[in-house]
């Protein structure tokens, strides 16, 4: 950590930065949330600038390498995405995965190369400005409103003028430095996150031979295997290996970090989900470079585990590892209102909700321990977790929206993560139309605006979806 006592600084001079465009609503963030924000929004005419850190949107579900919503999609823009990703050969059918509780509605995983070209096109087509390899580094902040953010890219330091600023950030960066006030993860004196991970795929799995033996092993207590051939291509998702991680571990003495594995299928192509590094700063740059490099080290350690343990594994090899960390948890913004544990437990009504989402209930324990996936009946979503204090103009969507620790392990997902993106667009066109503030925009206009797009606002319109 840096020694702010002893540290050298160094002033840099003021200086007058140039104005990039002037447009109606900026989108900071291009991930799993923002092209949700952006298309909305220019469905409703506005002009709308997307910018992303990156070279292609979609995020962790694309570059992350995740592909696969822990939810179903229940309607509206993420709906209309994922069809449209099937139609193009991308994605596959809904399946049931059977976990150690419950049974869960989850929405195949896509191919990340055809979520990213069709997300690509769909902002292109409706008008969005797309702005690749270009950083945020503030919002522009005059008389507690947001006007703007001041961007860095290949032609130096410049600014954008907007009349509302969406932050789907992930980390609340826009919110934070705007000035709104935020939790770090469970608020408590350690500020306690769920752990970071990286996915990586392997080639040359055989995915039958696999299938067959997870049928008939009594140590994958959660699973979805297909019955056809054809299924095993987007429909193959396997959580456990515990006992097998156990006698590994006790055997080699190699130590995996994770208490299980997950395993799933996307365009026939097998995908892993089981490194884990627990109490990392990702805002401190020593600790997020070495959680990553410890993610290679588990990385190898598993594909040797796979490759030597697991049926259907023996001539496989590491393919890919994604480029970009997975983080699960970082800031909570604190909105107009707080998102909790019990309220996403369902049963909680909200007349400003703008989304009703059946997001599985997935908690990787901080402090190391078995992952809890479980379906819950539909909960619903207010407005007003999408809304800051301290700052006008300004809504968050995704992760980081108005939501505790424990609301955090379902809004967190990529199906609330979409509609909350989709609610943050279409309310911030509302507001533009209304002349009216983001915070007391119309929420019967933003809500039939949803509606007829086929969201379902309340969780009643979703009984027994989950």
């Amino acid at each position: 950590m840096l020694d702010t006592a002893t540290a050298r600084t160094y002033r840099e001079s003021a200086r007058d930065i140039p104005c990039l465009m002037e447009t109606d609503i900026v989108v900071v963030g291009g991930g799993t949330t923002g092209p949700f924000a952006a298309i909305a929004a220019a469905r409703q005419g506005k002009r709308v600038v997307l910018i992303e850190r990156f070279g292609s949107l979609g995020g962790n579900l694309t570059l992350g390498l995740n592909t696969k919503p822990s939810g179903a999609l229940n309607g509206g823009l993420p709906l209309e995405v994922w069809n449209l990703a099937r139609s193009a050969g991308g994605a596959g059918a809904d399946y049931m995965a059977l976990t150690k509780t419950s049974d869960v509605k989850i929405a195949s995983p896509c191919d990340p190369e055809t979520m990213k070209m069709l997300l690509t096109r769909l902002c292109v087509d409706c008008g969005v400005d797309i702005l690749f390899e270009t950083f945020v580094s503030c919002p522009i902040v005059e008389g507690g409103r947001t006007t703007g953010v001041v961007v860095e890219g290949k032609s130096g330091r410049q600014f954008i003028a907007a009349k509302v600023v969406i932050d789907c950030s992930a980390d609340a960066d826009i919110a934070a430095h705007a000035g709104a006030p935020f939790i770090m993860g469970a608020g408590d004196a350690e500020e306690t996150t769920q752990p970071v991970s990286m996915y990586f795929t392997m080639s040359g799995v055989d995915i039958a031979r696999l299938a067959d033996w997870a049928r008939n092993s009594d140590d994958i207590p959660a699973r979805s295997i297909p019955e056809t051939p054809e299924g095993l291509d987007f429909g193959l998702w396997l959580t456990g290996f515990n006992r097998a991680l156990l006698a590994y571990r006790r055997e080699t003495g190699v130590s995996l970090q994770r208490e299980n594995i997950t395993l799933k299928t996307a365009g026939g192509l097998m995908y892993v989900n089981a490194t884990r590094v627990m109490g990392v700063d990702v805002f401190d740059h020593a600790e997020f470079t070495a959680a990553i490099v410890e993610c290679y080290r588990q990385i190898e350690a598993v594909a040797a585990f796979l490759i030597e343990r697991v049926p259907g594994f023996e001539a496989s090899r590491i393919l890919q590892i994604a480029p970009v960390l997975g983080v699960r948890e970082t800031r909570h913004i604190q909105g107009d209102y707080v998102l909790t544990g019990p309220d996403v437990l369902g049963g909680t009504h909200f007349a400003d909700s703008i989304a009703a989402d059946t997001s599985a209930l997935d908690i990787h324990e901080p402090r190391g321990g078995d992952v809890d996936f479980r379906g819950l009946d539909a909960y619903e979503i207010p407005y007003r977790t999408l809304v800051p204090k301290g700052v006008e103009q300004l809504l968050v969507a995704g992760r980081c929206i108005s939501a505790d620790h424990d609301a955090h392990a379902r809004s967190r997902n990529m199906p609330a993560c979409m509609a909350t993106g989709q609610a943050a667009g279409v309310a911030a066109a509302v507001a533009i139309d209304e002349g009216t503030s983001v915070r007391d925009v119309p929420i019967d206009k933003v809500q039939k605006i949803l509606r007829d797009s086929g969201v379902p606002i309340h969780a009643a319109e979703l009984a027994g979806a989950a």
